[in-house]
Order: structure tokens, then sequence, then C-alpha cells
């Protein structure tokens, strides 16, 4: 992704009063991995070869992924967000955003002519078909995810009837299913791991025969991320988590370090970061959600460098190499050498 413009903006708001900070010679512990997975680069790949095939504007429903930097580089770039379809003009270009979207965004979509492309991260998408194959089956379904989040919202809108969203343990005890017998569970791929295995637990007992998938809904990234985040947070004194607010699987993050007793914080920007975090600590750890990119985590690393942080390291951790191709019409032959 070209990085152009937000750059500008972090050089510019870097800010010369943080020249030196009390308690300073603090080293910097970096989770590995951390930033962007594979959803997430496909995603901006996807919106930018669009803009570069097409033209400007394209039209984005929802956040192509939940983080400022990124929307607002590709907004300077010509793409247009919107959550409502009717904001979109006749035969316009429309890209689905990495969280996936209903059954009825995409009829509606069908209808009014639009070119689409869909950039609903793969593992999602294979939620949405193991709903979509077991509801033939006569399959009803709990979901387990957080109410409003636009993931859970395109997963539980590839059914008009028999999907129920449960949020915690308690929800488990008052969700009311009518086909017992033939029961599944799926869930959000960006959850805070323990969070679903407890909830999932008090499902199975609650449903003793419910069905479960082959494998786990919460995606590779999302595990990893929190994984390193565990190995990191006993070696140091605070954790810094670059993400939106939005986001969740960087929030799940600020949660895992928290629970471990670190203190934890999370920022959209290098601006956030305040000095008084830092007094009295030696060590910082610093992670990224899937989808902050790592040109963010570099200038949240030159201001803790003016807040006085004198070494950083890289923790060992898992190499990712997942890679999700682009969609027909996008690729690289399409696409020619440029």
């Amino acid at each position: 992704m070209s990085q152009t413009n937000a750059a500008a903006r972090g050089e510019a708001g870097d800010g010369a009063t943080d020249a030196s900070a009390s308690g300073g010679g603090a080293d910097v512990l970096l989770a590995e991995p951390r930033g962007f997975c594979a959803g997430v680069d496909r995603a901006i790949e996807i919106v930018e070869r669009a803009l570069k095939k097409f033209g400007a504007p394209i039209y984005v429903r929802h956040e192509i992924v939940h983080n400022t930097y990124v929307v607002d580089d590709l907004k300077a770039k010509g793409a247009i967000f919107i959550e409502d379809l009717a904001d979109v003009p006749p035969g316009a270009t429309l890209v689905f955003s990495a969280h996936g979207v209903s059954q009825a965004v995409r009829r509606e979509a069908a209808e009014r002519g639009f070119s689409v492309f869909d950039a609903t991260c793969p593992l999602v998408s294979k939620v949405h078909v193991e709903v979509a194959k077991l509801h033939k089956e006569g399959y009803e379904f709990i979901m387990i995810g957080h109410k409003g989040h636009p993931e859970v919202e395109g997963t539980m809108g590839q059914l008009t009837e028999g999907i129920f969203l449960v949020e915690t343990v308690d929800d488990v005890a008052r969700v009311e299913v009518t086909r017992p017998d033939r029961l599944a569970v799926v869930t959000q791929t960006t959850l805070s791991v323990d969070d679903a295995a407890g909830i999932l637990a008090a499902v199975k007992q609650r449903f003793p025969n419910v069905r479960q998938p082959k494998q786990q809904d919460i995606c590779y990234a999302t595990q990893n991320r929190q994984d390193a985040v565990k190995l990191l947070s006993p070696q140091v004194d605070i954790v810094i988590v670059v993400g939106s607010p939005t986001s969740s699987n960087s929030n799940r993050l600020r949660e895992v370090a928290q629970r471990l007793g670190t203190p934890a914080y999370m920022v959209d920007r290098p601006e956030d970061l305040q000095r008084a975090w830092f007094e009295g600590r030696r060590r910082i750890g610093l992670t990224a959600g899937a989808s902050a990119p790592d040109i963010l985590v570099e200038q949240v690393i030159a201001r803790l460098r003016k807040l006085g942080a004198l070494s950083v390291r890289k923790l060992e951790g898992i190499k990712e190499t997942v890679h999700f191709p682009l969609p027909k019409g996008l690729g690289d032959k399409s696409m020619g050498q440029g």
C-alpha cells in the first residue's frame, strides 16, 4: 500500500516537545507477529488495484479495514466509504469490506447493477459457506461474537432466521433455540481466544450435541498476535497496541495484556502516546493489530525514542506465510506490468 500522504502527516505530528523524557533509557520489545494479516493485505490491495484499473471514485461499503490511517490514505486516493448502497451511483464500482456482508446487501448490489469486488477475508467467507451448507442440512446456529460488529452482521445475515448471537457465558443460559438436536456453533474471527473458549464451553455444556467447526473460526492471525502478546507481557512493564478504537482484534490484544497484569494502552497514532504512561518503566512492549500498517509502528517507535527509549528488539515468533489470491479481474495478469 502506498503511504505517501499518511507518512507526511506522521512526520508533521511527532512534535518538538518530546525531545527529552523523564525516566529515559527504556528498552522497546516488539511482538512477533504483529500488524497486517493476509486478509487485510488482500482487502487493501483490492481497493488500490480497483482505483488503478478503473479510476476514482471507487465505492467501499464500510471501512475496508478498521484503521483510521488506512481509510484516510485510501480516501486521499479516491475511495469513498459508504454504509448505505443508496449512496452509490448507478454503474459504479463497489468493494465489500474485509468484514463481509449479508445476503441482503449482496442482493441489493446485484439488483442495482454495480460492478462488485468482494474483499471479504477468505477466513470469514469460510464461516459464511459453513453456515449456508449446514443451514441446508436443517441446522440452527449459535454465533459467538460482538453485537453490531460488521463481521457479525454479515455472518448472521447469511440467514433470515435460525441464528442466535451470544456475547457472554450468561447469554448462553438465556438463548432459546428451537432445534437443540440440530445446532451448530460459529465464531467471529477476531475474538479473544480465551473468551471464546469459555463461551464455547458453556454452549457445549448446555447443548452437548452442538456441532463445532472442524477448525476453529478464530483466524490464525488473531491467534498468533494474542499468543505473541502472552509471550511479551511478562517481559515488559507496559504494552502499547497500535490500532484504531473500532478494531476488534486490536482491542483484544490490549485486553490480553491487561489480564496478564501488564498495563496496556491502545494508540491510533503516535501522538496518542502520553509521557506519564512511561514514568519509571524500563521495558516497553509494542505490538499492532492485524489492520494496523507497519509505518504506524515505525512512527510509534520514533516517538518512543523521542520519549527516551534507547533500544528496540524483536522477540522471536511465528513467521506468517499465508497469502490469499485476488478476485478475478484484479489479479496480476489483468493489471499488466504496472
